[in-house]
């Protein structure tokens, strides 16, 4: 067989991470929803603590940061008004920080996401958040249709174990496979937030 390639490669799109400093962090969906009870993600904790580290870095380096909540209404666990459906504490919005409230997978779809990142002049885009094969793999996919270059770290984002049709799918097999299919022509994955340049 030969050896495996990427679109990426294929069309000459960048492999390696544009600055932090030249960028803007989306936080995609970082909400309790994902740290309890069925919906309770495989590596959650340390996705998280991950993510603390990339919010770090971003507000020292002062770039745009946007944070992403998913609402799909009362009862549910993606409910805005509960507690359920807040933003973890660790890596909540401070300052001025906005947040955007969405209802489909991809944050750019009937939100004012873009035109946000188009007031602050943003092309690129880091992504992390929950989940990988959901929401972060879809706004991967909305970033780049509409122009951006997107970055993903890998361990600040975390997903679930999914029946498939030949059994279950498991968490880390999921994981890799939803980083892989990003990378494979949507945006550069890296491992972790030591991998992007300042």
């Amino acid at each position: 067989m030969p050896e495996p390639f990427t679109l990426r490669a294929a069309s000459g799109l960048p492999s390696t991470p544009a600055g932090l400093g030249d960028s803007a962090l989306v936080m995609i969906d970082c909400q309790n929803t994902y740290t309890r009870d069925a919906m309770a993600l495989d590596g959650v904790a340390a996705a998280l603590e991950e993510a603390v580290t990339l919010l770090r870095r971003a507000r020292a380096a002062g770039i745009p940061i946007i944070h992403i909540q998913h609402d799909e209404g009362e009862g549910t666990p993606y409910d805005i008004r509960a507690e359920i459906g807040q933003i973890v504490d660790l890596v909540a919005p401070q300052g001025d920080e906005p947040v955007i409230v969405k209802h489909f997978p991809d944050s750019f779809v009937q939100t004012d996401l873009d035109d946000r990142l188009k007031a602050v002049s943003a092309r690129n885009l880091v992504l992390a958040g929950f989940m990988t094969h959901m929401c972060v793999n879809s706004t991967a996919r909305g970033a780049f249709n509409l122009g951006y270059s997107a970055t993903v770290v890998g361990n600040a984002t975390a997903t679930r174990s999914l029946p498939g049709p030949t059994g279950v799918v498991s968490s880390e097999v999921l994981q890799s496979a939803s980083l892989a299919a990003i990378a494979d022509l949507f945006g550069v994955v890296v491992p972790d937030v030591a991998s992007i340049p300042d």
